[in-house]
C-alpha cells in the first residue's frame, strides 16, 4: 500500500505494491500448507459415498482402452508391435486423460473457489496448482495398474513393457504433461472468470484433439514428412504420449521430438502466469 503526494494524512490512496506482471512464486511456496489442504479436499469430495472409490480412476482408463482395442484395433493392426492392444492403447490413453482431466478441472478451478476467494487472501495460483496435484494422484495410481497389468502380460509369456533405460525418462514426461496442462488450465482459467461459456468450448476442444493425437493409433502409421504428420506433431502432446509408449512399451522412439513440447510447455505455463496473474486482480468482481 502507497500513500498518495500531495493528499492530506486522512486520504490514503490503496494500490497494488508490485506490477500485474510480477508473480511472486515465493509466495505459493508459503502456503504449501494451504495447497496440501486443498488437494487432500479434492481427494475427498470426489471419492466421498461412491461405491466404488478411487477405483474409478483405474475402471476409466482400462475400460477407454479396451473399447479402443476392439474399435480401432484392425487399424493399428501390424503396427503396434509385439505390444497387446490393450497395453498399447493404454499407454496413450492414461496420459491423455491427465493432460485432459488438469485442464478441464483447473479452468474451472476459480469457479468452483469462489465463495472461498471472496473471503480471505491466499495467492490465487493455489487453487489450480492444488487441482493439478490432486489430479495427478489418480494419474499416479493409473500408472501403478498399468504396471500391474504389463507384469501380468509378462507372467502370462506375452509381451509386458520394455523395463530400460527408456523408463528412467518417466518422470521428466510426467512433469512435461503437468507443466504443459497447467499452463493452458490457468490460462483458461483466469478467461472463464469472465466468459464462463468458454469452459464449454474448451472441453469439447480438448476432446477433440485427442483424435489428432497418437492416442488411438500409432504415429509410425503416418508416413514421415507428409502433412498430415506435420500437423499432428503441432499438438505437444504427441511427442509426450510417443515418450509414454516408449518408456512403458520400449517402441522405437526419436527422444528429440520431446524438444518442442519442452518449449512449449514453458512457454504456456509463463503466458498463462502472466494472464492469470493480469486478471486475478478483478476476479472478487467477476466470480
Amino acid at each position: 500500500m502507497k500513500r498518495a503526494q500531495g493528499r492530506s494524512d486522512h486520504e490514503v490512496l490503496v494500490e497494488a505494491s508490485s506490477p500485474w506482471w510480477r508473480t511472486d512464486l515465493g509466495e505459493v511456496w508459503e502456503y504449501r500448507d494451504l495447497v496440501l489442504l486443498l488437494v487432500r479436499r479434492d481427494l475427498l469430495a470426489t471419492y466421498k459415498q461412491s461405491l466404488l472409490g478411487p477405483l474409478w480412476q483405474v475402471i476409466q482408463p482400462v475400460l477407454t482402452a479396451l473399447v479402443f482395442a476392439v474399435v480401432f484395433g484392425f487399424i493399428g493392426r501390424g503396427q503396434v508391435g509385439d505390444a497387446p492392444p490393450v497395453l498399447f492403447y493404454m499407454a496413450g490413453v492414461v496420459p491423455w486423460m491427465f493432460f485432459a482431466n488438469v485442464i478441464n478441472r483447473t479452468s474451472q478451478t476459480l469457479v468452483w473457489n469462489a465463495a472461498l476467494m471472496t473471503k480471505v487472501y491466499f495467492p490465487r495460483l493455489v487453487a489450480p496448482l492444488a487441482t493439478t496435484l490432486a489430479t495427478m494422484v489418480g494419474f499416479l495410481l493409473q500408472l501403478l495398474v498399468f504396471g500391474i497389468m504389463a507384469v501380468a502380460y509378462h507372467l502370462r509369456g506375452g509381451h509386458g513393457g520394455a523395463i530400460g533405460p527408456d523408463l528412467v525418462l518417466l518422470p521428466l514426461l510426467i512433469l512435461l504433461t503437468a507443466l504443459l496442462a497447467l499452463g493452458v488450465g490457468i490460462l483458461v482459467a483466469g478467461l472463464t472468470a469472465r466468459y464462463r461459456d468458454l469452459g464449454f468450448l474448451v472441453s469439447f476442444g480438448v476432446q477433440l484433439l485427442m483424435y489428432a493425437s497418437p492416442v488411438i493409433f500409432p504415429l509410425a502409421m503416418i508416413p514421415a514428412g507428409s502433412r498430415v504428420r506435420d500437423w499432428i506433431m503441432l499438438n505437444p502432446m504427441s511427442g509426450i504420449i510417443e515418450g509414454f509408449r516408449s518408456a512403458l512399451l520400449g517402441t522405437p522412439m526419436d527422444w528429440s521430438l520431446l524438444a518442442y513440447p519442452a518449449v512449449m510447455a514453458v512457454l504456456i505455463l509463463a503466458i498463462g502466469i502472466i494472464v492469470f496473474q493480469r486478471i486475478q486482480r478483478s476476479f472478487a468482481d467477476v466470480i
